[in-house]
């Protein structure tokens, strides 16, 4: 099984429409990919990826150029940041 990794607005519906497809997933070749600067745009616009999408980017190593504090318990985002800027 393949899943997609998709930017849904909060109002719609789990099965709804999706606002852009980000990445998928597939575990059983432990493969994944990620449209990088997409994710980090929604991130950066207040979108908040559910435990199991940020456990997922986390193998994927999306976070060792690209510091996101998310505490899961709370579901919620705290701040980004860009290794490479300062401050």
């Amino acid at each position: 099984a393949i899943y997609r990794i998709v930017a849904i607005d909060v109002r719609s519906r789990r099965e709804g429409r999706d606002l852009q497809k980000v990445g998928f997933y597939d575990p059983i070749k432990n493969q994944t990919y990620s449209n990088v600067p997409a994710i980090l745009d929604f991130l950066e616009k207040g979108a908040q990826p559910t435990g199991t999408v940020y456990d997922i980017l986390s193998k994927a190593e999306f976070f060792k150029d690209f510091r996101v504090f998310f505490d899961k318990k709370r579901k919620e985002k705290t701040r980004i940041m860009n290794k490479k800027r300062i401050g």
